[in-house]
């Protein structure tokens, strides 16, 4: 109870804290617009300078509106805002190390070209797809040795915690949230045993993430456990671009030969231990073979942009696998970061949506898109692909599920189906097309993962175990309620609520 108020008490102090810091700015900058007549020309000016650079240079210019009329409507407000948590990033220290690592990293993300000629010749409708991770996204494909869905996190959680015991090298692990509990404090047992045999533990977290659940001090307290810790980007009471960058990844590779990944964060609520809104139906996946190499090598990016250690990452690289691993289809595990032009979480979304031909079944706990996603989902319905998004019937947030039910109207209206999963909150992210191409991870639809996290992903193509993913959506979807296009009617006084909410949607 007392960690919980030591944990309440430094959100409670920071929000305080950002409270007089944006009223210290605006009662200063009133002062000096009332003495000053000249300083209303220069942040006019200035904020036309802003607008303009968005328009010329933006990839995303449906979402960037949001900015362009906040900085019309209000300049100074709309101008300090988006310095504070919209502006490039890379003038900063900490990205500009994350930077300078990812280009490190690349040369150990090297495409075989093998595989390229293979999936060239197999996969004549999803090749471009492959080639975009491959090549653009700079994510190399390799053939699927092993890939295992499993459909709630309590379901998964035993074969982590089975995975866990039989590491002999190494063990990192990379979550945004991790909580005291059943869950976690079952690794932790492990990892305790782990360092005691002489296995590397290395735990990296989202400081924000987790700021409710651990203390400022945890990340000490595992040190001196022996296991070493990275809390990514401590929060700290000045407002700036970097806080509203998190590391939303969930990865865990265990001596480079296995790999956890999907919905799930280490907390209890993602294996149902506790109940906080209805049943919690979430994923997981495990990786197995050539292709646990992109989670080690995205772990170890971050890891020593923040914590340099580790000269050459092929220490690290597995060379034996398990001999009875058979080839099924193939593999590209992706990451995303704010740092660059590249929307990849989102390309291969829109990819997917824009090569169905059949149907595309799409998971997100949180639905708010900008035009080229709306524009894709309603086309692709339009041509005649049966289009299905399940979003959940029991919100974490309802100011976002307001926002989310917000883009239901004009969807259902184009022939896209929505449902709610009536049971409680989906938090799975799961976008799968014509049985043979199936994507999981950490992107949610939102404004949040698509433009502003550091996120993963997994696609699979043309394998068996794409029907495992389609049958969970199948189940998920028995369950849940088909929203009408009556029941999207909404009173103007909440279309206009809505709007000023899509207004604000980069901090939600």
């Amino acid at each position: 109870m007392k960690f919980i108020k030591r944990s309440y008490t430094r959100m409670v102090l920071l929000i305080i804290l950002v409270v007089v810091e944006v009223i210290g700015i605006y009662l200063a900058f009133r002062y000096f617009y009332d003495k000053m007549g000249w300083i209303e020309t220069i942040a006019h000016v200035f904020s036309m300078i802003i607008v303009l650079h968005l328009i010329v240079h933006s990839k995303h210019l449906s979402q960037d509106v949001i900015w362009i009329v906040l900085i019309l409507m209000v300049p100074v407000v709309g101008t300090t805002s988006y310095l504070l948590v919209g502006a490039d990033l890379t003038f900063t220290k900490t990205y500009k190390n994350i930077l300078k690592e990812t280009k490190r990293a690349s040369q150990y993300l090297a495409q075989n070209g093998e595989i390229v000629k293979d999936f060239e010749d197999d996969a004549p409708n999803f090749r471009g797809q492959l080639r975009y991770i491959s090549r653009s996204a700079g994510f190399p494909v390799y053939r699927n040795t092993g890939y295992e869905y499993f459909d709630c996190g309590e379901a998964g959680f035993p074969t982590m915690l089975a995975e866990l015991r039989k590491a002999e090298k190494f063990i990192f692990l990379e979550y945004f949230i991790i909580e005291e509990g059943v869950m976690w404090n079952s690794i932790l047992d492990i990892l305790k045993k782990k360092v005691e045999e002489g296995v590397e533990v290395r735990v990296m977290y989202d400081d924000f993430g987790s700021i409710t659940t651990l203390s400022a001090s945890y990340g000490k307290q595992l040190e001196k456990m022996g296991i070493k810790c990275v809390t990514f980007n401590r929060v700290n009471p000045v407002i700036n671009v970097i806080m509203n960058h998190r590391d939303h990844r969930k990865i865990m590779v265990i001596d480079g030969k296995v790999a956890f990944s999907g919905g799930i964060n280490l907390a209890d609520e993602y294996i149902n231990e506790i109940v906080r809104f209805g049943y919690w139906k979430d994923n997981v996946f495990m990786v197995k073979g050539e292709a646990v190499w992109s989670y080690t090598v995205m772990f170890l990016t971050n890891w020593n942009a923040l914590r340099y250690e580790d000269e050459d990452y092929l220490k690290y690289k597995a060379v034996e696998f398990d001999a009875d691993l058979d080839w099924d289809g193939y593999v590209a595990p992706y990451g995303d970061t704010p740092l660059d032009d590249e929307i990849v979480g989102q390309n291969i979304y829109l990819n997917i949506i824009n090569q169905a031909n059949d149907y595309v079944y799409i998971i997100t706990p949180y639905l708010i898109i900008d035009s080229d996603m709306s524009n894709a989902l309603e086309l692709a319905s339009k041509r005649g692909v049966d289009v299905r998004i399940i979003t959940p019937g029991i919100p974490d947030k309802k100011i976002v599920w307001q926002l989310t039910k917000s883009y239901y109207a004009d969807l259902i209206e184009a022939g896209v189906k929505i449902y709610e999963y009536t049971p409680g909150f989906i938090h799975a992210k799961v976008f799968v097309s014509d049985d043979i191409v199936a994507t999981t991870g950490s992107v949610n639809l939102d404004y949040r993962s698509l433009y502003l996290h550091f996120e993963i992903g997994n696609f699979l193509y043309d394998s068996s175990k794409i029907m495992d993913i389609k049958k969970d959506v199948v189940n998920i979807l028995a369950v849940s309620h088909e929203v009408s296009y009556e029941e999207t009617a909404s009173g103007v006084i909440k279309k206009f609520f809505v709007s000023i909410l899509r207004l604000v949607a980069p901090l939600l």
